[in-house]
Order: C-alpha cells, then sequence, then structure tokens
C-alpha cells in the first residue's frame, strides 16, 4: 500500500516536534507544510474545522488531529518498527496515563513563565517544578519513561525540552539544578537522530519567543 504522508505544522511547536519525532523514529517520508498561524491555510481550514490548530497528519488525503492522537496512529499503521507503546495493555495503559498527565500539567504552566511576571509566574515556576519533580519519580532510575527503548512518554516530553532555554531564561532559574534526572533523560534522548534532527536549537525558541511577546505587546 503506498502512503502518501504531509504534515501540517509549525516549527517551534513542541506538539507539531511530537509528530515529526514519531515519523523519524519510523522512518517514514512525509511531505512537511509550514503553517503561519495568523494567515492560516485553507488546506488547515479543511483538513481541522474543529480545532483550526496544528500539527495535522494527512494521510492518504485522510487527516488525523491531536499531537498524541498522531503519534499513536503512526504507531499503529506502522507497526513493524520501533513501537512507541508495549504490547502488554497494563502497560500500555500506564504509559498512555503519563502522556496524559504531560499534556494536561506541562504546557499551561510552562507558558507562564516566560508570558507572566511577577508572583504569577513564581506560581508557574513552583508548579512546573513540582510538575517535572513527579516525572523524575516517574522515570526512576530508567533510561527512558518506557524502560530500556524511547517510547510513547518520551516522545509526549521531549519537545518541551527545546523550550527549556526559553523557561530558565525569563524565569531565571535552573531546570537542571531542580530536575538533573529530567537533563540527564532529555540528553540521553537527544542522542537519538530522530530527536535532534525534530527539535529546533534552544535560543532560536527563545529568539521567537522574544519576538511574540513584542509583536503582541506582552512585554
Amino acid at each position: 500500500m503506498a502512503h502518501e504522508v504531509v504534515l501540517l505544522d509549525f516549527w517551534p511547536s513542541m506538539f507539531g516536534m511530537r509528530v515529526r519525532v514519531a515519523l523519524a523514529e519510523k522512518g517514514i517520508k512525509y511531505e512537511y507544510k509550514e503553517e503561519d498561524l495568523r494567515n492560516k491555510s485553507p488546506l488547515l481550514l479543511k483538513m481541522n474545522p474543529i480545532h483550526k490548530k496544528i500539527p495535522v497528519l494527512i494521510h492518504n488525503g485522510k487527516p488525523v488531529c491531536e499531537s498524541l492522537v498522531i503519534v499513536q496512529y503512526i504507531d499503529e499503521v506502522w507497526k513493524d518498527k520501533n513501537p512507541f507503546l508495549p504490547s502488554d495493555p497494563y502497560h500500555k495503559a500506564h504509559s498512555r496515563f503519563w502522556a496524559d498527565f504531560i499534556e494536561q500539567k506541562v504546557y499551561d504552566t510552562a507558558r507562564k513563565i516566560w508570558a507572566t511576571k511577577g508572583e504569577e509566574q513564581e506560581v508557574a515556576k513552583k508548579e512546573f517544578i513540582e510538575t517535572f519533580k513527579i516525572l523524575e519519580g516517574e522515570l526512576g532510575e530508567k533510561p527512558f519513561f518506557g524502560g530500556e527503548t524511547f517510547g510513547f512518554v518520551d516522545i509526549a516530553l521531549i519537545t518541551f525540552y527545546s523550550w527549556f532555554y526559553t523557561y530558565e531564561t525569563f524565569g531565571n532559574f535552573s531546570i537542571e539544578a531542580e530536575c538533573p534526572k529530567i537533563i540527564a533523560w532529555a540528553k540521553r534522548c537527544m542522542q537519538k537522530e530522530s530527536v535532534a534532527n525534530s527539535l529546533p536549537d534552544q535560543k532560536k525558541i527563545y529568539e521567537f519567543t522574544v519576538w511574540m511577546k513584542k509583536y503582541f505587546g506582552m512585554d
């Protein structure tokens, strides 16, 4: 069966990065279409009419939306290489729980670190560190969240690493000082080509965030 794969994405998006990592892990060739989120393309509006958001994976003309849904779809369609989820139903549910924990806890708190100031920012930093300490507890002494192999939970979390310099610079704190196991894990993930080639440079993300804050009058 021929696979025609297109990804609608926006380069600084940690959600889009998840899909890029998943596609790279599976060795899937695809067409990348960069979206201007200030002027969304007719294709994006047609393929994701409900949320009108990236990323959208278009597989043989059919859209799949929401990053973690897309990652699981990729794993099920291209199941002959590098499985992301374990086969055991309990372990699979466990992985999905932690991916959902990341989805619920990380983005909004992390965004407040660069988007707010004063007490609101301090509260966000505290919550961010607490969340990552919980994640360190789940990681334990394992090399990856799934054990010996890079998998679903790792894909869900590693893309935030590209934003760590931005969080640290605006928040004036060190993630490594607070959560050394997370940084060691992130560096292990970055040794994988699929990750290193899919995540933008941290300084580039910071420069984008500075521009975005000025553009939206957030300074």
